[in-house]
C-alpha cells in the first residue's frame, strides 16, 4: 500500500572501495529520484577546486638571471627546467604552509623527483625527470613549495616572491580525476531510487578518501551561512533522533574522561568543561591550549580517537551548530 511522503527519503549507506593507494570508489545510497545528482555534481566540483595540495611556486638558480637563460653543463635550458619542476608533485612535511628548500648537485648525473626528498619535503612523483647535467655543471637552486588550493598564474606570483626568483604557474589541486555515475536501484517495490558512485583519483599528495571527506566538509561549511538567517540546526536535531543522540553523547564532562591529572588541569584552567568543546576545536586550537604539553596533547588525541571523534575530523554542520547551542545553554 502506497504511503504519502512528508519528507525526502534519507540515504543510509556509504561504501568505500580502495582500488589503489591513489584511487578509490565511494558509493552512497539510496537516494530518491533526482537527489543523487543534486549532491554528486557539486561534490565533484568541490573535489576539483577546493582540495588542498602543494606546488612549487618559484625557483632561484645560481648563475641564472631569468627564465629564458641557460646554464653551462645542463642539457635543458632554464625554461624546460622550470616546466620539469612544475610537473614534480611535492608534499610539505609538518604543519608549515610554505618552505624554501635549497639543493646542490654535481654532474654528471640525471636528477629526478626522488633526488629532491629531504626532511622538509616529500615527493610523490619520484621518477619525474628534472634535469641532466654533465661533469662541468654545478646546479644549485632554491625552490619555494607552497600549500594551497586551485591555480595561481606566475604573473600573480611574481610580486609575491620578489625579483630574485623565477615564478612558476602553481597547480595546487591534488585531485587528478573525478567521475560519478548515477545508478538506479530497487527499494522495497520502487525501482526509481538511486545510487551515487564516485571514482576519485589523486596524485598522491592526499588519499582519495581524505579528498572526498574534505569536499564534503567544505560543502557543509559553505551551506552553514544560512544558519545566520534560518534556525536550521534546531530543525535538524529535533527531526532526527540520531543527531539528538550524538549531541547528548558529547555533553559529557571532561572530568569523567579519566584523563591524567596534568591533562585535566590544563583543560580545566582553560575553562573547558565538556567533551563537545574539545570535539569542536581544530588540531591547532587544541595544541594552543595554554600549558598543554606534547604528552598531554597526545593523551587527549588518543582519548578522542577511542571515542570516535579524531581531532582532524569535522562534525556535520547541523550537529556542530546544535552542540554549540547546547553548550552555550549549559555554560550560561
Amino acid at each position: 500500500m502506497k504511503k504519502f511522503a512528508e519528507t525526502p527519503f534519507l540515504p543510509t549507506e556509504v561504501e568505500i572501495e580502495a582500488i589503489s593507494a591513489n584511487e578509490a570508489k565511494i558509493t552512497a545510497y539510496p537516494f530518491e529520484d533526482g537527489f543523487a545528482i543534486t549532491l554528486a555534481h557539486p561534490l565533484r566540483r568541490l573535489l576539483l577546486s577546493s582540495s588542498v595540495g602543494y606546488a612549487p611556486i618559484a625557483v632561484k638558480i645560481e648563475g641564472v638571471t631569468h627564465e629564458f637563460d641557460s646554464l653551462r653543463g645542463m642539457l635543458e635550458d632554464v625554461a624546460m627546467f622550470v616546466i620539469n619542476l612544475k610537473n614534480i608533485r611535492f608534499k610539505i612535511n609538518g604543519d608549515k604552509n610554505q618552505v624554501a628548500v635549497e639543493y646542490s648537485f654535481n654532474g654528471p648525473r640525471d636528477i629526478k623527483g626522488e633526488d629532491l626528498i629531504n626532511s622538509e619535503i616529500d615527493v610523490v612523483s619520484n621518477n619525474e625527470h628534472l634535469a641532466t647535467i654533465n661533469s662541468d655543471c654545478n646546479l644549485t637552486f632554491t625552490v619555494i613549495i607552497q600549500k594551497g588550493i586551485g591555480y595561481m598564474p606566475s604573473e600573480d606570483i611574481r610580486d609575491i616572491v620578489g625579483p630574485d626568483y623565477i615564478p612558476i604557474d602553481a597547480f595546487f589541486t591534488p585531485v587528478k580525476k573525478v567521475v560519478y555515475n548515477i545508478e538506479k536501484m530497487l527499494v522495497e517495490d520502487n525501482p526509481n531510487y538511486e545510487k551515487a558512485v564516485f571514482n576519485v583519483i589523486t596524485n598522491g599528495q592526499i588519499s582519495p578518501v581524505n579528498a572526498f571527506k574534505e569536499a564534503v566538509s567544505v560543502m557543509y561549511s559553505q551551506m552553514s551561512v544560512f544558519n545566520k538567517v534560518f534556525d536550521l540546526s534546531e530543525v535538524s536535531v529535533s527531526d532526527t533522533n540520531e543527531d539528538s543522540a550524538e549531541v547528548k553523547e558529547l555533553i559529557v564532562k571532561i572530568e569523567d574522561l579519566n584523563l591524567s591529572a596534568r591533562s585535566f588541569n590544563s583543560l580545566d584552567r582553560s575553562g573547558l568543561k565538556y567533551l563537545g568543546e574539545l570535539v569542536l576545536m581544530s588540531e591547532v586550537e587544541v595544541k594552543s591550549i595554554k600549558n598543554l604539553g606534547t604528552k598531554s596533547y597526545e593523551e587527549i588525541a588518543v582519548k578522542l580517537e577511542s571515542l570516535g571523534y579524531p581531532i582532524e575530523n569535522t562534525l556535520p554542520e547541523n550537529i556542530a551548530s546544535s552542540l554549540r547551542r547546547k553548550l552555550e545553554q549549559l555554560k550560561a
